[in-house]
């Protein structure tokens, strides 16, 4: 399959790069909305002096030098699984083929899934502070209209949320150019605040930078964690590799995002350096007075784009989770014919709302909630260069000099940014790591249930060499039709299967044991994915191989095996589904609590049948009591 950085021509890599700027950039770059403000009016804004905003300024541009520039788009970027980004397609790199919990392997799984499950707490702030952040321009406009800014945000985020299930295609082609605008606004903002006062580019030279921490200290150590706003959405340039291909977003950042954000955060800045007074919001107060209305309209368009591109990932993440066995099967509705990254999962949807509003509610204005942000996405980063050294090591056969050192390279800047937002803990930052705990223990609670169920089921069933010695020794009635039997064992006999065979007493004359693996790469070749196996006797086993970013659906598979002479109708196949009746025994094996966690989550996940879309009249579901 080709991928979309393997395209030539250049109108077509022109057409990726503007998309590009309207999902990858759109995070990083409504940063400066808020991040120089909390540097010198936050929580622990430091003194606006000429020495501190050269050294503030130092470390910015540092800062997206080394991590944006060098770490993600020189380094991790060429860790691409068949062209994917993301922590979890990194996680599938770096970890074995087989890995079972409790194994030395399966911390590296644990770290990419904890970083994974980060990602949900930055979804709900992201979204928060981002809007309410460009609303707040309202006060800037007219005082009056400070009161509604609340109100407004709210509106424009249950709006957005409200409109998830719709699709964002007809509108979508238009973030790009809306983001490109709002890129050029930044640049023209900042060039004649640094026009005016050019000694702000000495802030270029990193001793600068040296020079703030070491005569802040610990105050300067502590505004580190509202540098760190900067760079946050780098992950987002990573994960959106697959959709856009790394050529087009390097292109983009070196010819648009970074010059624009670097003349901004300049910008602000110099105007800072004299006028020392406007540290409360010093983006807004570089705006000409006439292009406050504007600018407005046009931030907030800027912010809800951000929005959307960190919901369409947080669906993205679930869908892969889902597919990966981390997260139990929930409806994954596709909102556009022609895009395939438009997707809605419901669930998600709504609980992404309710804690977006509740934090807007509860923290009420963008520096509060800055508090919030940060440490969540600064583990994630310290995680991903975990991950990255056992990719360079294990996968491309680096020297351990060379992938340590450049390893520890990253480490330092990561960790310092990590420690720095450390401090906000008590000020919110404890939320998104609440709400990545919780989705770490669901994803690792569902894993482990399902291989205990998965061991329960296998001790009660046989091998399919046992199965077919059977059927030749005892030649149970066989009726015309054809049957699949789903099994989540490609070597082992359904339940259902077991099942039919002791009630029933009878085979069908055709009979497929049908078997779906997803795989630990992105997209599995049609010529690849299916694999047959003929016993004799009209049994037959296929194992149906997808990637975790494919659907496995039950037509497409049919449709793959017509290639291979297996010629089956869906409208008149019956298609077996074992369904488990799952009781809590006296003693459970991952502890009580977890237990009733997974029949929870056991009980309201999406049926087989609806998930790879078997037609319900076709569906003979056979069930079975097991004691978990």
């Amino acid at each position: 399959m080709q991928q979309p950085h393997d395209t030539p021509t250049l109108g077509k890599r022109a057409a990726l790069s503007i998309a590009a700027l309207g999902v990858v950039f759109g995070d990083i770059g409504t940063s400066p909305l808020y991040a120089i403000r909390e540097c010198f009016h936050g929580e622990y804004g430091i003194a606006v002096t000429e020495s501190n905003v050269l050294g503030v300024l130092s470390l910015v541009f540092w800062a997206l030098l080394l991590v944006v520039t060098i770490k993600y788009l020189v380094f991790i970027m060429r860790a691409d699984n068949d062209g994917e980004g993301g922590v979890l397609a990194l996680t599938a790199l770096a970890k074995p083929k087989q890995v079972r919990m409790g194994t030395p392997s399966w911390v590296l799984v644990a770290f990419g899934l904890f970083a994974a499950c980060l990602l949900y707490g930055d979804g709900m702030i992201t979204p928060a502070i981002s809007v309410l952040s460009a609303v707040e321009g309202l006060g800037h406009i007219e005082p009056v209209f400070a009161p509604y800014v609340i109100h407004v945000t709210l509106g424009i985020l249950v709006g957005l949320f409200l409109l998830q299930r719709h699709g964002t295609a007809k509108v979508g082609t238009l973030f790009g150019p809306i983001i490109l605008v709002w890129f050029c606004v930044l640049a023209a903002l900042g060039l004649p605040q640094i026009i005016g006062n050019p000694k702000v580019l000495s802030a270029l030279l990193p001793w600068h930078g040296i020079e703030f921490l070491v005569e802040n200290r610990a105050h300067g150590f502590v505004v580190l964690g509202a540098v760190f706003l900067v760079v946050t959405g780098a992950e987002a340039i990573y994960a959106d590799m697959g959709h856009f291909g790394s050529s087009p977003i390097r292109l983009t950042w070196f010819a648009v995002a970074f010059p624009a954000l670097t003349l901004n955060y300049f910008g602000q800045g110099a105007h800072l350096m004299a006028n020392p007074q406007d540290a409360f919001h010093p983006f807004y107060a570089i705006v000409p007075h006439w292009a406050l209305i504007p600018l407005v309209i046009l931030a907030t368009m800027a912010t809800i784009i951000a929005s959307q591109a960190v919901i369409t990932g947080a669906f993205s993440l679930t869908s892969q989770a889902i597919n990966l066995g981390y997260l139990p099967r929930l409806r994954v509705t596709h909102t556009s014919s022609t895009h395939i990254g438009q997707i809605y999962v419901a669930p998600v949807n709504w609980l992404l709302m309710i804690c977006t509003v509740g934090l807007v509610l509860g923290f009420r204005s963008s520096s509060k909630l800055a508090a919030a942000y940060g440490v969540a996405v600064t583990a994630t980063m310290l995680i991903t260069s975990i991950l990255f050294f056992v990719v360079a090591r294990k996968r491309w056969n680096w020297s351990l000099p060379a992938a340590g050192a450049l390893t520890v390279l990253f480490l330092m800047v990561d960790s310092s940014f990590f420690v720095s937002n450390m401090t906000k803990i008590f000020h919110g930052a404890w939320f998104p790591l609440l709400i990545g705990g919780v989705f770490f223990i669901v994803m690792i609670t569902w894993e482990e249930g399902r291989e205990i169920l998965g061991a329960k089921i296998q001790g009660l069933t046989e091998s399919l060499s046992a199965f077919m010695d059977q059927v030749l020794a005892d030649k149970p009635q066989r009726v015309e039709g054809q049957a699949f039997f789903l099994t989540g064992s490609y070597d082992r006999v359904p339940m259902a299967m077991v099942q039919n065979m002791r009630h029933n007493k009878i085979v069908h004359s055709e009979v497929y044991f049908l078997h779906i693996r997803i795989e630990e790469i992105p997209r599995v070749p049609n010529m690849e994915k299916i694999e047959l196996e003929r016993f004799g006797s009209g049994i037959y086993r296929i194992i149906a191989h997808f990637g975790f970013m494919e659907e496995p659906k039950i037509a497409t598979i049919l449709e793959l095996c017509k290639g291979l002479g297996i010629e089956a109708d869906l409208e008149t196949a019956s298609f077996f589904l074992g369904r488990e009746k799952l009781i809590l025994g006296d003693k459970p094996g991952m502890g009580r609590l977890r237990a009733h966690l997974f029949l929870f989550l056991s009980h309201n996940a999406m049926d087989a049948a609806g998930f790879f879309d078997i037609p319900s009249e076709q569906v003979i579901e056979v069930g079975a009591q097991l004691e978990l």
